[in-house]
């Protein structure tokens, strides 16, 4: 296992945190879109109604930081060019 350039740790550092943040303004999102009606019919959250927000925005969160970590790359310029290409503009 190869040691890490500054760069790439800083890519990856910034990546996780886009990860997380994307993952937790589409988990209140989704929370907000499930438990606004209930929350507008009557002035209370029962753990009922939390729970059925709550899971639901959990899974987002969860399948959200896999998918952009799971399509990160590591960062410009350290991926290999094409295989059979000599220059950058070939």
């Amino acid at each position: 296992m190869g040691t890490r350039t500054r760069a790439q740790r800083d890519a990856m550092t910034i990546e996780i945190g886009y990860a997380l943040l994307s993952a937790a303004v589409l988990a209140g999102v989704t929370f907000a879109a499930i438990t606004a009606p209930w929350l507008l019919a009557s002035p209370g959250l029962g753990p009922a109604v939390l729970l059925a927000g709550g899971v639901p925005a959990s899974v987002v969160f969860v399948l959200r930081v896999v998918h952009v970590l799971r399509g990160y790359r590591g960062a410009p310029g350290t991926r290999p060019g094409q295989p059979g290409r000599t220059s950058p503009g070939a």
